[in-house]
């Protein structure tokens, strides 16, 4: 019940016998009564209710009123109790809604005052739900591209608090048509971590990655901010599907100076190196996610617990060229059906290049690492790719051996001035080698025809007699 005296007095005002002049003097010292009065707490909104419906009469203009009701939602905000704050905010809102379109500025601002409360009592669906009634675009006042995309930003990130991706987009597409047209550098930034989050609670951990680790680089951020960026950028990383696209998002972190310093560090240097990950770590890992980054997937699954087997599966491609099915399954932590469901889903999404041996139960590795290219073709180009490398390596092997033999008959026979200059007739035969088969190759022929010829000069001084008895 509001308080008696404060009803007397509004009557008074509304005496069409009173002085129109003086109304709003005396309207102005009431409230403040009203902010002062040592009055029950719980009836001081009923006195701003009656209050606010005796401005909103017909006894005082639009002119006149506008003021007063501004000054009634800066007395709202002053109290201190959160309850009675929104219980004040809330009736005045009633009150107003029948002639929210004369008064849309203080319409906006007790709006925004039951927000800041909703949301410092953790109620950000009301929160958000109050704001979604201002006026933003309306013939009766001008509103700023700035303060359009700062409420709508404001209700996105609202929304992404409760993990409702669907509206918080919504509003995030809003503020997107007049993100060219913002000034403010920290709209900017907030419009960023706020498409950021919501990449990442759809699942889209590439994308989010990259988000996290630009926004970690801003210079307005403090420090801590910016570690706590570059964290779920790393995170981000983990969580994504191995592949060739993860394994430069994950590059890219390993060579940042700043990532040795967060709790992430670890983690993130195993899976960049195609280390095996074990279950404890996993489950420390565990602790620092969100809950939508735990959050079961279509086959039963955690989304972290997809992640690390595929990565797992991954490393076991770098290890092994082959492994029996049930071998791979012991080492992935699953079963044998669904580790070779697991395979078969990163052959068939160019993710590893490999092939599954189901009657011998073995699973195939090629060596080879996926192309970012997808069909038959790019597969291939890296297979032929591959067989190319490997004949190319062996050559250089086989090269490599007979350079070092040549040497160290070279070291134990040294080859004489005479055995050296009749070998300069070889030398357009080399010449010819060396433009066809490359500088190592004409080296090393060289060097097998200086030893050939060493051991004919060494076979024909052996077969001169070294005296007059084997002369004879």
């Amino acid at each position: 019940m509001p308080s008696p005296f404060i009803v007397k007095a509004l009557q008074d005002l509304e005496d069409p016998a009173a002085h129109q002049q003086d109304k709003p003097a005396a309207y102005q010292k009431l409230l403040d009564q009203i902010i002062n009065s040592n009055d029950d707490p719980s009836s001081l909104s009923e006195n701003f209710k009656v209050f606010i419906d005796s401005v909103l009469s017909d006894n005082l203009g639009i002119v006149a009123a506008r003021p007063l009701l501004g000054a009634a939602v800066e007395s709202i905000k002053t109290i201190p109790d959160l309850n009675i704050k929104i219980h004040a905010g809330t009736t005045a809102l009633g009150s107003l809604e029948s002639r929210v379109v004369s008064f849309e500025e203080q319409d906006a601002q007790l709006r925004e005052m039951l927000a800041d409360a909703y949301t410092l009592q953790e109620e950000y669906i009301e929160a958000a739900k109050i704001l979604q009634g201002i006026q933003l675009e309306s013939s009766q006042r001008r509103v700023p591209d700035d303060h359009k995309v700062a409420v709508w930003i404001r209700i996105c990130r609202l929304y992404l608090e409760e993990d409702d991706t669907m509206m918080a987009e919504s509003y995030l597409n809003r503020a997107k048509n007049l993100r060219h047209k913002v000034t403010n550098p920290e709209l900017t930034l907030g419009f960023q971590l706020s498409e950021a989050r919501i990449l990442d609670a759809r699942r889209k951990f590439l994308e989010a990655n990259q988000a996290y680790h630009g926004f970690s680089f801003s210079a307005i951020l403090d420090e801590e901010e910016r570690m706590r960026a570059l964290s779920s950028a790393i995170i981000c990383a983990v969580l994504a599907g191995a592949g060739p696209q993860r394994s430069r998002a994950l590059a890219k972190l390993y060579k940042d100076e700043r990532s040795p310093q967060v709790a992430e560090y670890g983690i993130l240097e195993k899976v960049f190196l195609d280390r095996l990950i074990s279950q404890d770590e996993v489950s420390r890992f565990s602790e620092s996610l969100a809950p939508h980054q735990l959050a079961q997937t279509a086959d039963g699954s955690t989304v972290l617990a997809k992640a690390v087997v595929e990565h797992n599966l991954l490393s076991v491609s770098k290890l092994y060229n082959n492994i029996g099915v049930n071998e791979l399954a012991n080492l992935l932590g699953l079963d044998a059906a669904r580790a070779e469901r697991y395979a078969a889903r990163m052959f068939e999404q160019d993710r590893i290049i490999g092939s599954i041996d189901q009657i011998d139960g073995m699973i195939l590795f090629e060596g080879v690492e996926p192309s970012v290219e997808r069909g038959g073709l790019s597969r291939r180009k890296d297979l032929a790719g591959i067989e190319l490398r490997k004949w190319d390596s062996r050559v250089q092997g086989v090269a490599e051996e007979v350079e070092r033999v040549a040497s160290m008959i070279q070291l134990q026979h040294p080859v004489s001035e005479v055995v050296l200059s009749n070998s300069i007739s070889t030398k357009s035969c080399i010449d010819s080698s060396v433009k066809t088969h490359g500088t190592l190759i004409g080296n090393q022929l060289w060097t097998v025809i200086s030893v050939q010829e060493c051991y004919q000069h060494r076979s024909r001084r052996d077969d001169v007699p070294s005296t007059e008895s084997e002369r004879d």
